[in-house]
């Protein structure tokens, strides 16, 4: 026995089935035609408990409501489309559960497609996908229909209560393709927060209407904090000209950390790519200096090896100096997770390949789609969650310690 499951009687089944030269999938195979079985005696089932008595018993005949025959519908399944025979009642009063009235798909192909659309497969080649691997004829308005059923909850999930304070909330953007009259380039703002639990959360996505801007990073921000976010203790983002006052005038208290690997990858665009590992490890010692003399020390060697060749570099790190430093001042577990983690980074990965693989969007709504999707099917195991969790206990101890009783209010 297996899960409850007969394996001598699966076993017998499959054995039978190779004997008549059935096919395990594809029209007519094996796993469709249990499946037709299968939901057919479950609705059996339902109508025998809404009558209460079984088929063919005489107490169907005592003038009260009773069975009706059936009638016959198509719905779409993981093992394509099963011809079933759904039964009726003389009254109309039957409403079947595993098989809903008006239902055509079952709750897993919904899940099915809107998986492949994360990945960001278009319409299109869902379509084909089920027709190739589950021989199911699905019109892409379906498709398209069902994917569109996550807007409403999208927009329940963007609009939702948030918790009052975060340890650390990072910020960043990722740029998709928008056609939009003609394709251009538009930003798709995230905000990521670590609660005060070590999960993460992320707090929403909004679509921007041209380049990243500090501006509309400050009306993202009011919404967060008319969403219930009343402080933050630090803030991750990247060196945009601009945003720092927007936090700042958000959340005063916060304090406004430049995220190391966006400065890192900023620093790189300067230099020719036959000098980024060497620049990659002169600049190693910088971030994980113990104090901010001791990285400025450490920084000033970096300057005297490359300041020549690369001016553009020193001023990009002098520049972004005073929100570089803030969590030098902090301890070494508070460092680590600032430093290495960059947290937002495995999220924003996730986006780029769905978006990737969609190549262009032709309009906003279609792109937010799309990075929802992306955003939800993250962690479908949830070895992930428990992953981040552990990694940040260490620093949440420090983060307790350093903000003294401004975590508190999140834990109400």
């Amino acid at each position: 026995m297996g899960d409850g499951v007969d394996d001598q009687l699966v076993a017998q089944v499959v054995e039978q089935a190779r004997a008549a030269g059935l096919q395990l999938t594809g029209e007519g195979g094996l796993l469709q035609q249990l499946t037709k079985r299968v939901l057919e005696a479950a609705l059996d089932g339902e109508i025998t408990d809404h009558l209460g008595y079984d088929k063919g018993d005489p107490a169907g005949n005592n003038g009260q409501n009773s069975r009706n025959g059936v009638r016959g519908k198509t719905v779409l399944t993981e093992v394509g489309p099963v011809q079933i025979a759904v039964p009726r009642d003389r009254d109309g009063s039957f409403e079947p559960q595993i098989v809903r009235k008006r239902q055509r798909r079952l709750s897993g192909v919904e899940d099915m497609v809107n998986s492949l659309s994360a990945k960001g497969l278009t319409t299109g080649e869902i379509q084909a996908h089920l027709s190739e691997v589950y021989g199911a004829d699905v019109s892409r308005q379906t498709i398209s229909m069902i994917t569109d059923k996550v807007v409403d909850g999208m927009t329940e999930w963007q609009n939702r209560p948030l918790d009052p304070v975060y340890p650390v909330i990072f910020l960043d953007a990722v740029h998709v393709k928008i056609r939009d009259g003609k394709v251009a380039n538009r930003p798709i703002y995230v905000a990521l927060a670590v609660t005060v639990d070590g999960n993460r959360d992320i707090l929403g996505l909004w679509a921007g209407d041209g380049g990243e801007g500090a501006k509309f990073w400050l009306s993202v921000l009011t919404e967060l904090k008319n969403r219930g976010v009343g402080d933050a203790c630090m803030v991750v983002c990247d060196g945009l000209k601009g945003l720092p006052d927007a936090i700042g005038q958000t959340w005063p208290e916060a304090v406004v950390q430049t995220c190391v690997i966006h400065l890192l990858r900023t620093s790189f665009r300067y230099a020719g790519r036959q000098h980024w590992a060497a620049i990659a490890k002169a600049l190693k010692p910088v971030y994980p200096a113990s104090t901010e003399a001791a990285a400025r020390e450490r920084f000033a060697g970096f300057t005297q090896a490359w300041g020549t060749k690369y001016p553009a570099i020193i001023r990009l790190w002098e520049q972004a100096w005073a929100e570089f430093v803030p969590f030098l001042a902090f301890d070494a577990e508070i460092q680590t997770v600032i430093c290495s983690t960059n947290a937002i980074e495995s999220v924003n990965a996730r986006i780029r390949r769905a978006v990737r693989a969609r190549g262009h969007f032709p309009n906003e709504g279609a792109a937010l789609k799309c990075v929802y999707l992306a955003v939800m099917s993250l962690d479908p195991t949830g070895q992930g969650r428990r992953r981040w969790t552990m990694r940040w206990k260490p620093a949440l101890n420090a983060f307790e310690m350093a903000f003294e009783g401004r975590l508190t209010t999140g834990r109400k």
